[in-house]
């Protein structure tokens, strides 16, 4: 029997540390914690030491204070994305209308509707896998998961009245996908990770029909990369909307909050 079979720390630690995972003991915690016998430890470490995210084999991932559930071929969501949801809830009011494009997991609408009082969140995705989780995350804490793409599935009666608008789109060029840590690479769906040539297609896309479904000075939060600033600002300023860059060096993250006049 392996090391990480007899159920102990160092056993696992080892196993993960010679499959390059960085940060062995967080891991390892997690996976003691998670499996329910030195069997199924046994074979989420060999998940994992073979590349598969660490969130794809316990099965959730720690997002704003929750417990979010992710299936494998899901996005995992960014511990850096917090910084964005973070001004979502700094700026939603209470009982505030809000939808999560590209919700993925359903992480963002889940912290939106268990951090402000009252507000309505409707989410959207076109990958199903993301829809089937993301339904677990956000309809038992009340709000309502859709399949389709961007802004298509939502009802029509939201439109011009939507507050809080987060879409965590994908921003990363096609020809970098390839650079991308493999956990990442190989097992999230290319559709979340591709932002097209300069990585910004999905949030053209976005922009042009934002200023449609916000209701007067309801915002919207994309993620960007710092050098993807100025551009991504430029795309929802020529959409009618007012962009603010907002940077956080602690989280790592750049964020555009566009409002609409």
């Amino acid at each position: 029997m392996s090391d990480a079979g007899t159920g102990t720390v160092t056993g696992v630690v080892e196993r993960l540390r010679a499959a390059g995972c960085v940060f062995a003991e967080e891991e390892a915690e997690m996976l003691l914690a998670a499996a329910s016998g030195p069997g199924e430890l046994d074979a989420m470490v060999e998940r994992r030491a073979a590349g598969l995210p660490l969130e794809h084999v316990v099965g959730w991932a720690e997002f704003g204070g929750l417990r979010v559930e992710v299936d494998g071929g899901v996005f995992v969501p960014r511990r850096r994305t917090e910084f964005l949801v973070g001004r979502a809830v700094e700026l939603a009011r209470p009982g505030a209308l809000c939808v999560d494009l590209c919700c993925g997991s359903g992480a963002a609408g889940a912290v939106l509707l268990a951090s402000v009082e009252g507000v309505e969140v409707h989410a959207s995705d076109i990958e199903p896998a993301a829809v089937a989780c993301a339904r677990r995350n956000v309809e038992p804490r009340g709000g309502r998961v859709y399949e389709g793409d961007l802004f298509a599935p939502l009802p029509a009666e939201l439109r011009g009245r939507v507050e809080i608008l987060v879409a965590n789109v994908p921003y990363v060029p096609t020809e970098e996908i390839g650079l991308l840590p493999p956990e990442a690479r190989d097992h999230e769906p290319h559709v979340t990770l591709d932002g097209g040539t300069d990585g910004l297609d999905v949030l053209r896309r976005v922009a042009a029909e934002a200023a449609e479904w916000l209701a007067p000075g309801g915002h919207l939060f994309v993620e960007t990369s710092e050098r993807q600033a100025e551009e991504a600002a430029a795309v929802v300023a020529a959409c009618g909307l007012t962009p603010e860059v907002v940077t956080s060096e602690e989280w790592w993250a750049t964020i555009v909050v566009a409002t609409r006049p």
